[in-house]
């Protein structure tokens, strides 16, 4: 008896539905990565929404009067009155000395850890690191006001007051005193530094340590000493995702309310000097919320909250760009 042959035809048809069958996992899992995408555009969307609705009242009583800077700096629940350019230009200030402070340290640590330190410290102290970052954004506002502001923060203010202060162009932004507390935006951003540290640090050294090591290995075939191959070739190669580091730390630069808050000596006015006290929007949000009694002044800390969301998606979106044009770059420059 002859054993029944399956024609071809059949057998590819066979194959074909086995195969659409078992891509029908892929398939599922393709619509619920879309439908996820969709999700985080949406909320994004939604939360901004709300948040202009919310504050229609304020938009049409202010208008941009509400953003322009003027001499009294005007912040007075009770009559009404309300403009919000000392609490962005207090969120932008202390964001800014933070980085600017930060990178450096940041993508040092980040290099020690991933090319010089030895082996048997790089695991520890990427533990501390890490622990570093987890801790509590109100502990490091408490450890500010007992220990940081009185022994660190209030001597740097009077030096940087009787020195830089003195400096024509500059010495507005350092213009003194500063309060015997030490409560200011300068201690503002030196605790934003210590907090978005171990974040950019940890980053950059996961950077490093991705980088392939026949990079390293060229760069000293050619005769480069390890500090050569650190700035000529790896730190080149690894610029977009250390940016992409930076970008974390300022994302969480310009939200910190905690820490911020009671450090900053929360007082409303125009100064401009990093040695007075001041707010960050974040902060005079979390402040005056729950007290807030008018419909006019709760509307008026949801625009603010409303330019913290604006101001926070663009600086992003500024970065994110900036790390695309890095990246695209990158490869040509390591053929060449």
């Amino acid at each position: 008896m002859k054993a029944q042959t399956v024609p071809p035809n059949t057998m590819q048809r066979l194959r074909r539905n086995i195969g659409k069958a078992l891509h029908h996992g892929d398939r599922i899992w393709q619509w619920l990565t879309i439908g996820a995408g969709i999700g985080v555009a949406l909320l994004l969307l939604g939360i901004g929404w709300m948040l202009w609705r919310d504050s229609a009242d304020a938009r049409s009583a202010f208008g941009l009067g509400f953003l322009a800077p003027t001499a009294d700096a005007s912040w007075n629940p009770v009559l009404d009155k309300f403009e919000a350019w000392p609490f962005i230009y207090g969120t932008l200030i202390t964001s800014a000395v933070a980085l600017l402070l930060a990178i450096p340290i940041s993508v040092g640590i980040g290099i020690f850890l991933a090319e010089l330190c030895p082996s048997w410290l790089r695991l520890p102290l990427g533990w501390m690191l890490e622990l570093l970052a987890a801790i509590p954004s109100v502990v490091f506002g408490l450890w500010g006001i007992f220990v940081f502001l009185p022994e660190v923060v209030e001597p740097l203010g009077t030096f940087l007051a009787g020195t830089l202060g003195l400096l024509p162009g500059i010495g507005a932004l350092f213009a003194g005193p500063i309060p015997a507390s030490g409560a200011s935006r300068l201690a503002a951003a030196l605790i934003l530094t210590i907090m978005i540290v171990p974040t950019i640090s940890a980053v950059t050294r996961d950077v490093f340590l991705a980088i392939p090591r026949s990079q390293r290995e060229a760069a000293y075939a050619l005769g480069a000493t390890e500090w050569e191959t650190i700035s000529q070739v790896l730190v080149p190669y690894g610029l977009s995702g250390v940016l992409g580091a930076v970008i974390l730390g300022l994302g969480r630069a310009l939200g910190e309310t905690m820490a911020v808050t009671m450090v900053i000596g929360n007082s409303i006015g125009g100064a401009v000097s990093l040695l007075r006290p001041g707010y960050t929007m974040s902060s005079i949000i979390a402040n005056e919320f729950a007290e807030a009694v008018s419909r006019l002044h709760s509307q008026a800390l949801i625009e603010i909250g409303f330019l913290l969301f604006i101001v926070t998606l663009l600086v992003n979106m500024a970065a994110r760009f900036l790390v695309w044009r890095v990246a695209r770059r990158t490869p040509q420059e390591g053929r060449a």
